[in-house]
């Protein structure tokens, strides 16, 4: 689990609430629990009215990707494919075959891609087949940030409906002037409301779920290119440092010393 996602959002949202206080304001007068229907309300309604079903229900596994995201390990990675192109030189590519067969953990997409070589199927074929899925991934990811990037739009522009609704009925009501001070700060809450939750709430998570598509975009990248190489019959060598260009400097850092070449 991802306690940052946790630790940032409540940071900001005392961080708003400690200077709204050091300010001279009271906390409880950011309390509004019209404002917040009108806002989170009219929001979720929006995006519901924008999405399909079948993209809507998939909300709380994208939740999940941002609170428990999907680890991975670019250099273990490539220190697996190059074992693996060892044994393929040494037995041939149908030695894939128990490679796929008895490791129950290995990635799904790995195991496809394996599967493919074992079969025979033409190195073209194999890179259509694994970037048609990648992209098919990639699109439904897509579909996830832009849910939460609609309500990052819709969010605001529900707040300030809210506060316009609130001056009207301020405004209809001026005979008692001596709380008109305070019912257009409610007012306005609605607004401080709609920009605060887009801002800290649905633009970020939107901004999560982009980060881990290009994560798992770039991983599966990696991968179709070890495949490939692999049936290819590449060096082993050849095929790591040719992999070595998907690694960041940690991650290139983190590989060196794992396959022993790291100064000391």
């Amino acid at each position: 689990m991802d306690i940052s996602v946790f630790i940032f959002l409540i940071f900001g949202l005392l961080s708003i609430v400690v200077g709204y206080v050091i300010e001279g304001g009271q906390a409880g007068a950011l309390m509004g629990p019209t404002a917040a229907m009108i806002v989170f309300g009219g929001t979720i309604g929006a995006v519901g009215l924008s999405f399909p079903p079948d993209i809507l229900k998939r909300i709380p596994k994208m939740i999940k990707v941002i609170i428990s995201p999907r680890k991975s390990d670019l250099p273990a990675l490539i220190s697996y494919f190059k074992d693996v192109s060892f044994k393929t030189r040494k037995n041939g590519l149908l030695s894939l075959e128990s490679e796929v067969s008895n490791d129950p953990n290995l990635d799904p997409f790995i195991k496809k891609g394996l599967q493919l070589v074992v079969d025979g199927v033409d190195p073209q074929a194999v890179r259509d087949i694994l970037e048609l899925e990648l992209e098919s991934t990639s699109e439904r990811h897509t579909q996830g940030s832009n849910v939460f990037e609609s309500a990052g739009g819709y969010g605001p522009t529900m707040g300030i409906i809210g506060t316009v609704m609130g001056l009207v009925h301020v405004l209809g009501n001026l005979e008692d002037t001596s709380t008109l001070g305070s019912k257009i700060a409610t007012a306005f809450l609605a607004t401080l409301y709609g920009i605060g939750s887009a801002n800290l709430l649905w633009l970020p998570i939107a901004t999560r779920l982009k980060q881990a598509d290009e994560k798992e975009y770039k991983e599966k990248t990696l991968i179709i290119e070890a495949i490939l190489y692999i049936q290819e019959g590449i060096n082993p060598n050849t095929i790591a440092e040719k992999l070595k260009s998907f690694l960041s400097n940690d991650e290139l850092l983190k590989y060196q010393q794992m396959d022993g070449k790291a100064d000391v």
